[in-house]
């Protein structure tokens, strides 16, 4: 045994791929197929759902925290009624599968077993609804007509499937019961091939559905795009008859105010859009699997468009909508970040001029204050030079009070220079001082 460190998650990632399996089919076999969109909030109560069908049929419930179950309901000799379910990122499928032979394909269907109380309380709202018939090769051949009045005489499609080893034909119309409507018809197939291509004819039905959900959301934008666009426009002319900082920075308010109004947009419909294209990648994927060739090579029923080429046909606009959408959104909320940043730029400029303008006065008014403080300076210093020369005249006065022979002019004369020299020289020291510290 090997001795190395495995990862938690090996074992689960490893079967995940068996996780569903497409199971076995032979015909005659009918199949009911739901999807109901459930939201991504709450997908155990899906489960616990599936739970409460499995007891009312008395079989074993999926455990908690499984997101897909299969195995039979019931079984009555050739008639065994099967169940599959499998929760997906915001919907579950619902499939049943209920074996034994008719006489008209839907006339009958094998939802008809399930209580209808269980159904009215899926959770979540039923996006597709599909009963398939899968018939023997040995089933008398119908004509046009015949093939017509099982679809309610509305438009068929049909076409050769797995390189005309089946037969499959549609109308893409929900009927009077609710569900739409696929007959296959079985020329050789093994069991897992006619599962296989049951499962690929659902799959593609409900992709398509859950794809065009995103087609409404796009037709819903549209016309608040193009308000955006006519506002964004408005905004852009205004920035050249801008004549005052005060006109810019209204409008640059106003452009981060239909920013912020293009982000909320982008970030509802991101999803949808983002789960449109994976949807859609799976369709086209589905069909090419499919590998179909058209009906008159292989029936006598001529002249019938190709299922996959109606459903490509069909989906194809509205996802190139979505998409130009999804664009056109991308482009709006590029072209005003471009605007803001431009005038921005301006009210920038318009700051800075104003600045170097302040900053200019500034330096003139220090200018000024610096010549007054001169003239301070040398005022002071005449000022204290009066102050002291009128102590050193007292203190003249006082000494020749005592009996020394001074001229007490004379004295104040000769100091004047000397005191006046002391104070310049003192003022000019504490300027200095001043100027370092500063």
């Amino acid at each position: 045994m090997n001795k190395f460190r495995e990862h938690p998650l090996r074992k689960d990632l490893a079967e995940e791929v068996h996780a569903r399996p497409y199971g076995l089919l032979k015909a005659p076999v009918r199949v009911s197929h739901l999807a109901v969109l459930s939201g991504e909030s709450d997908p155990e109560g899906d489960r616990r759902h599936v739970a409460l069908l499995c007891r009312h049929f008395g079989v074993t419930e999926p455990e908690t925290g499984t997101n897909h179950y299969s195995g039979p309901l019931q079984s009555d000799d050739d008639r065994e009624f099967r169940f599959k379910w499998e929760r997906h990122t915001e919907f579950s499928s619902y499939t049943f599968y209920q074996n034994g032979s008719f006489d008209d394909p839907f006339a009958g269907s094998a939802i008809e077993r399930i209580p209808t109380d269980w159904l009215g309380a899926l959770p979540g709202d039923v996006l597709g609804a599909t009963n398939l018939t899968l018939e023997p090769g040995s089933s008398p051949q119908r004509n046009f007509d015949e093939l017509s009045k099982l679809f309610a005489d509305n438009t068929v499609t049909g076409s050769g499937m797995r390189g005309g080893e089946a037969l499959v034909w549609t109308d893409f119309r929900v009927h009077q019961d609710g569900f739409n409507r696929i007959l296959v018809r079985d020329n050789g197939m093994n069991q897992r091939q006619a599962s296989r291509l049951v499962q690929r004819l659902l799959e593609v039905g409900t992709y398509r559905m859950m794809a065009m959900l995103a087609f409404p959301v796009a037709r819903q934008v549209l016309p608040k795009l193009a308000g955006y666009e006519r506002n964004l426009s408005d905004l852009v002319g205004r920035m050249d008859t801008a004549d005052s900082g005060d006109d810019e920075r209204q409008t640059l308010k106003n452009l981060t105010h239909l920013a912020a109004k293009v982000e909320v947009l982008s970030l509802d419909i991101n999803f949808r859009f983002t789960a449109a294209r994976a949807y859609h990648a799976l369709v086209n994927r589905r069909i090419e699997e499919l590998r179909e060739i058209r009906i008159e090579d292989i029936s006598q029923i001529k002249g019938l468009q190709p299922p996959g080429e109606f459903v490509t046909r069909r989906l194809a606009p509205a996802m190139e909508t979505c998409q130009s959408t999804a664009k056109r959104l991308d482009s709006l909320s590029l072209r005003i970040g471009r605007a803001s940043d431009l005038l921005r730029t301006r009210v920038d400029v318009a700051l800075e001029e104003q600045n170097r303008d302040l900053l200019e006065s500034m330096d003139r008014r220090a200018r000024i204050q610096l010549r007054l403080q001169e003239t301070v300076e040398g005022l002071s210093v005449v000022a204290i030079s009066y102050y002291l020369l009128g102590l050193v005249g007292y203190g003249a006065k006082s000494a020749k009070a005592a009996g020394l022979p001074i001229n007490t002019d004379i004295v104040t004369g000769l100091a004047m220079p000397l005191v006046v020299a002391l104070v310049w020289y003192a003022m000019r020291r504490i300027h200095d001082k001043l100027g370092k510290d500063d």
